[in-house]
Parts: structure tokens; sequence; C-alpha cells
């Protein structure tokens, strides 16, 4: 690569066009992160890691609405013809995505529920089939009901001699 060549954008690192949207640019960091992630490549792991890098780096920035706005003015002006200093590396921070959960996903939560119903179903089933008591007191509870002594309010309490 030539010293005046220019590095890719953003946008050109992860292959979508400035309007995209925010649902095109997660679907095109999910596909390329499994092209060049280190660990699901061919690419040797050096230049894995780079290209990851930059990935990484446009997504962090063109998720971030404020980011966004201020890179695509910096793309609107003209370059420079001094030589600028890099920016120092910016902490990327995952982006939380919230979603709506999908039909697979409930059906796995309806399968779920079923097979936790169709168990209690057949638990009391065999139970009474068995001629098992559904409802049974504990065998410790009438031991508790023949062992009360009852107390009269008028008795004193026993007086402890020395």
């Amino acid at each position: 690569m030539s010293s005046t060549a220019k590095p890719p954008t953003h946008y050109q690192v992860l292959q979508l066009q400035p309007t995209a949207t925010d649902q095109e640019l997660r679907q095109a960091f999910r596909g390329l992160s499994k092209r060049y992630h280190p660990d699901t490549t061919a690419l040797p792991a050096s230049e894995a890691e780079v290209a990851f890098q930059q990935l990484r780096q446009a997504y962090a920035v063109l998720s971030d609405p404020a980011a966004r706005r201020l890179y695509d003015a910096a793309l609107a002006q003209p370059a420079p013809t001094a030589p600028m200093r890099p920016a120092p590396a910016s902490v990327v921070r995952p982006v939380s995505v919230r979603r709506a959960l999908s039909g697979g996903e409930w059906f796995a939560l309806l399968l779920l529920a079923l097979a936790l119903v169709l168990s209690l179903v057949l638990g009391l089933g065999v139970a009474w089939a068995r001629g098992a008591e559904l409802m049974a007191w504990p065998s410790w509870w009438a031991d508790l009901e023949t062992a009360a002594v009852p107390v009269s309010p008028s008795s004193a309490p026993p007086q402890i001699q020395p």
C-alpha cells in the first residue's frame, strides 16, 4: 500500500452505503464479524486481528448516533493537506441490543410450558390410579395433637424451689 492511499472509510469496512439503517448496520457487522473473527477465519491470525479490530471500530462509531453524525460531517469536509496526528483510540463498549423473541424462541417456550403441565398431569394421574391420597396430613401432625396438654388460664405456673 502506498503512503498516499487513503484508509477505507468505516462504511467501506462494513461494506455499506452512508444511508444504511441501524438494522442494516447490525446485519453487516454480524456477518463480517463471523468472517473476520480470529477464531473463525482462515486468514492468518495477524491479518484477522487487524481486520476484526477495524470492523469493531467502524461499528462502534457508526452504531452511536452522535458519533456517526460527527464522522459523517468529517467525511463531508475536504481532506487537509498537512498530515494529521491519529486520534487516540476510543474505548469500544459493547452495544446492547434489545429485540423481540423470534418465532422459534416462542415455540421453545410453548414446548417447555406444555412439558411442565403434562408432567404435572401425568404425576397426579399415576398417583390417583394407584389410589394414593392426593391430600394427606403429615405423620408428625397427629403426634402434636395427642401430645398437647390443655392449659387452663386459671392455673398458676409451677413454682421453682431452690
